[in-house]
């Protein structure tokens, strides 16, 4: 029952979200775009009965936030804490139902992950963004795991910050639940879909994220690849 409570009352929420983005997000200024991507995802949060806890302090603007991954709701809480993060994500969530139009509202970038000359594409698109003092988000592990130990780094997507000289913001995303350090509820992984992940996560009793925002990391006279080793240290080291 309450699973089932949390998603009927998730589902008029996100086609709130829906009617936002087609109706108003094209009048609004970038600020007031980002007020509402906030409230959005920090509500989502509350409806699915997620306790958020958030540590440590931003940067203004121009960075490249870089944070492990383990569920499709990440992209959520990093935006209920930092709203005017613009992930990259693969391509093929622009296509996923409703959560599609969404992430497209929020100005996601996207990727063929599969492609070298896409993902050229994406650093020049990324390094265009930062240079216009944007925020970019990038999940380095190119895909979610489990959550106690992370994947390799995939550095391509860093030497935007390399080239434009602009700091990287590592976060740390710990999904936990009681017993649990690393929830299990939370993880996608596998073969599991999102249906399947939506019901594990709704029917959960006391989840919790623990958003920790870590030190900035100069990029001046980095090589991205022992930049990209150096974040998942610092990254695997608060985990």
């Amino acid at each position: 029952m309450r699973a089932v409570w949390r998603l009927v009352r998730l589902l008029p929420h996100v086609l709130h979200g829906l009617w936002i983005v087609r109706r108003h997000f094209g009048h609004m200024t970038a600020a007031q775009r980002h007020e509402r991507i906030q409230w959005w995802s920090a509500r989502t949060l509350r409806i699915l009965g997620i306790e958020l806890k958030v540590s440590g302090q931003a940067l203004p603007h121009g960075h490249l936030l870089v944070a492990n991954h383990v569920s499709w709701l990440d992209i959520a809480g990093v935006h209920a804490v930092l709203p005017q993060a613009r992930f990259v994500s693969k391509a093929d969530v622009k296509h996923w139902p409703v959560v599609g139009a969404l992430v497209v509202g929020a100005g996601t970038l996207f990727i063929e992950r599969t492609s070298k000359r896409d993902a050229l594409r994406v650093v020049h698109q990324t390094a265009e963004a930062l240079q216009a003092g944007d925020c970019v988000a990038v999940f380095p592990e190119g895909t979610t795991g489990a959550g106690p130990e992370l994947l390799p780094f995939h550095a391509n997507l860093l030497q935007a910050a390399v080239a434009t000289g602009a700091p990287v913001l590592p976060v740390v995303l710990r999904w936990h639940e009681p017993g649990e350090r690393f929830s299990t509820s939370a993880r996608f992984i596998g073969d599991m879909t999102l249906g399947q992940s939506l019901w594990a996560i709704a029917s959960a009793r006391g989840l919790g994220l623990d958003v920790q925002i870590l030190p900035s990391v100069s990029t001046t006279g980095q090589d991205r690849r022992a930049l990209g080793e150096t974040l998942r240290s610092a990254i695997s080291a608060r985990l």
